[in-house]
């Protein structure tokens, strides 16, 4: 049974930006137990839009019977601070204020919430980590804290996920922020200020989840007689309806930087410098559709890192294969604690 809990960090946190929260609360969920040498823990980073409860989200992964078992494993995934279910994010109360921080609320990074992320670890009294798993933007987390602490990880796993933002990467999530700004409610102090354009951000994202191939597949009209109303229309409109009954424009906007935040190499003499610290046993996964994390970004990591190594899934979805392939997934990943089937990414390429 998934088990909810609240973390209160109630010190002034300071952030890269120079800014800082008064306070923070993370909303975590754990399933399984800690076993008696404190060795079957599995951290989850999610990714953009996703929650603690990763049997919601990765149920192909996590649950009775999977590759994640809570009775072999103790679980731990974090709502990342900024979003939107349960942790300190635009929606919550400003304790200097008394008022919701809205506009307000300070610009995070992947490392400020890392570091938030590690301010809990050490509360629990865990020493060391057997797997940090992290999917998108939570891969980029997980790259991140193994190098801040690289003598917790004992492996790393990190699916479509880079070391550095591309401008690509950052090009598209500037287009989506750019339709909120266009909302006229964006300006408002109000829970559902920028909801329309946030409709339209989440079905041009959605572009760079998939790939023309999966549209092919489930958005093909079955006529040749339609001239107007098109199945992928309707499709990117339902997609934007969907995520605004749980998500909010001012936590979207934010993740959204946080994500282009990402580089490694930030005052650490180079993103090749950074990965060089890395000691976990390291998985880099990519996707060979994935047009938004393209593959030369995760086979880079592979080669950078000492011992990184780089598996490919075929998958028509595209950067969504993470959360739907989870049969070719949970394969890959045991090949890597096997190690069997496995080349460094330079033997790979003979």
């Amino acid at each position: 049974m998934v088990q909810h809990h609240n973390f209160n960090y109630n010190k002034e946190f300071r952030l890269e930006s120079g800014r800082s929260l008064p306070e923070f609360d993370l909303f975590y969920s754990t399933l399984g137990n800690l076993n008696e040498n404190k060795d079957n823990v599995i951290w989850v980073c999610h990714a953009f839009s996703g929650s603690s409860n990763v049997t919601d989200w990765w149920p192909g992964l996590f649950g009775p019977g999977k590759l994640y078992d809570p009775e072999r494993h103790y679980i731990i995934c974090v709502n990342m601070p900024g979003s939107c279910y349960g942790s300190t994010g635009p929606l919550t109360i400003n304790p200097r204020t008394g008022k919701k921080y809205y506009h307000d609320f300070p610009q995070l990074t992947n490392r400020d919430m890392v570091y938030c992320f590690e301010l809990l670890r050490q509360s629990l009294g865990i020493e060391k980590v057997h797997t940090l798993i992290g999917c998108s933007m939570g891969g980029q987390q997980a790259i991140e804290w193994s190098i801040i602490c690289p003598e917790v990880f004992e492996h790393l796993i990190a699916i479509g996920a880079n070391a550095q933002h591309s401008p690509w990467g950052i090009a598209f999530n500037e287009t989506q922020r750019m339709a909120i700004e266009t909302d006229p409610t964006w300006s408002h102090q109000t829970d559902d200020a920028g909801v329309e354009g946030m409709k339209t951000a989440r079905a041009t994202a959605l572009l760079s989840y998939r790939h023309y191939a999966q549209y092919q597949k489930t958005q093909q009209e079955t006529s040749d007689s339609n001239w107007d109303n098109f199945r992928a229309g309707s499709y990117q409109r339902y997609q934007g309806e969907k995520l605004v009954k749980r998500f909010n424009a001012f936590t979207y906007y934010l993740l959204s930087k946080a994500m282009d935040s990402q580089n490694v190499g930030r005052k650490r003499g180079g993103v090749i410098k950074a990965l060089e610290k890395i000691k976990a046993k390291s998985l880099f996964v990519g996707i060979d559709k994935d047009i938004l994390f393209p593959t030369n970004e995760q086979k880079f990591l592979a080669e950078a890192v000492t011992n990184g190594y780089y598996e490919e899934l075929q998958s028509d979805y595209g950067h969504d294969g993470f959360l739907l392939e989870f049969e070719k997934l949970a394969a890959s990943i045991n090949n890597f604690y096997s190690k069997s089937k496995l080349k460094k990414i330079y033997a790979a390429k003979s």
